[in-house]
């Protein structure tokens, strides 16, 4: 109870119920949901960033941390791009290309963590989740805003647009990063294979 019990735990627990909190504001399509659905979702990835960090910091990660943090992540991903194909505002086939290479990396990882083999995030991954995060924030919020800097007027956004190029960009790098973590997997079990031959041989 207390492994579960602290702030990292926490936050990523907050961050799964926010899900429905998000969802609600995102099903009434208006301009001022939006606006607040993409607030929750920016609040979820800062908690993300932020309960990791502090797990660290705090040297308190665990087993669970570790099962929830990615499972929050994924859950809040896989909500938001569903909602938004039923909204209109992505194609479906972008969505099944971006959850299959979610669901085939998961699988991946845990086939080489039950190796004993262990795939740490490429660069090309890290990428992704930045664009797709930022990508889906600006779907979310889904309308024309006239933007102005200290004074300078920037002219009218379609953050449609905006999120779809980034969503786009990241399918690219998901591709990529997909790519680099099953060339990883196979580079750590030949260097696994070649240590326990000449374990064996000694």
């Amino acid at each position: 109870m207390a492994d579960a019990l602290n702030i990292p735990n926490l936050l990523t627990f907050g961050r799964v119920l926010m899900i429905p909190v998000f969802l609600f504001f995102l099903a009434k399509d208006t301009k001022i949901s939006g606006f607040w659905a993409g607030v929750v979702f920016t609040l979820a990835a800062l908690t993300d960033a932020l309960d990791g960090f502090l797990a660290r910091k705090l040297g308190v990660e665990s087993v669970l941390g570790k099962l929830l943090d990615p499972l929050a992540d994924k859950l809040m991903v896989m909500a938001s791009l569903v909602w938004l194909v039923h909204l209109g505002r992505v194609e479906s086939w972008v969505v099944i290309l971006l959850l299959a290479r979610e669901f085939s990396i998961t699988a991946l990882r845990s086939v080489a963590a039950s190796e004993g083999v262990i795939i740490s995030a490429g660069q090309d991954g890290k990428v992704k989740t930045a664009l797709q995060m930022i990508g889906i924030i600006a779907l979310v919020v889904g309308y024309k805003f006239h933007l102005s800097y200290i004074g300078i007027d920037l002219g009218e956004v379609n953050l449609l647009h905006v999120g779809e190029i980034l969503l786009y960009l990241s399918l690219v790098f998901s591709v990529a990063s997909a790519a680099q973590y099953a060339g990883l997997f196979g580079e750590a079990v030949r260097v696994r294979d070649a240590k326990r031959t000449v374990d064996g041989d000694s």
